[in-house]
């Protein structure tokens, strides 16, 4: 089974995206993180992401599609993964694997995800990089939602109610939705 987890920064998809991995036995891929991480090697490709990371801005699809399949072309994900907080906009979009089976858009508001933020210290978490960030969000990857809509992918999960109810509501739907699986 492979799952992606959307939403805005601070709504928690991240949280839930390992809550469902850990359920699942699945392996997460947390391109945030590997960002980060990648962000620390002193080579173009560091330096680039550092810069757009710095700035509030996306990491360049070029290096976020070649990262995502780097990664999940590893035999450890040959029976599914979680996959956080990817794609981000539509030429990542074009880059991912066609048979993803759900994608789970975590929802909240704005005001709820800068309440969320302010209270996580992280260093590329200024107040104008969150704001950037959400607005890249906006434009970008909400766009993204209709069409995993239009393919019966998407499934909306209200992201601000406490983090067991929101995994439960998630594991109901995972498992309805293998209960599909099976009757087919």
């Amino acid at each position: 089974m492979k799952f992606v987890f959307l939403g805005g920064q601070g709504s928690g998809k991240s949280t839930q995206a390992k809550l469902l991995a850990d359920y699942l036995n699945l392996p997460l891929v947390e391109m945030g993180q590997i960002f980060r991480e990648k962000s620390q090697d002193n080579d173009e490709e560091g330096q680039a992401i550092r810069d757009r990371l710095a700035a509030g801005e996306l990491v360049p699809d070029n290096i976020a599609v070649s990262t995502l399949q780097k990664k999940i072309s590893n035999a450890d994900f040959k029976e599914g993964y979680i996959l956080d907080g990817y794609p981000r906009n539509a030429a990542q979009l074009e880059g991912l694997e066609p048979d993803i089976d759900k994608v789970f858009f975590v929802k909240v508001s704005d005001e709820e995800a800068i309440k969320r933020l302010s209270l996580r210290a992280r260093a590329d978490d200024s107040k104008e990089a969150l704001r950037r960030r959400l607005q890249i969000y906006h434009e970008q990857t909400e766009p993204l939602l209709e069409k995993f809509n239009e393919e019966g992918k998407l499934i909306t999960i209200e992201g601000e109610r406490t983090i067991e109810e929101i995994h439960n509501d998630i594991r109901e739907r995972v498992t309805n939705y293998e209960k599909q699986l099976d009757q087919k």
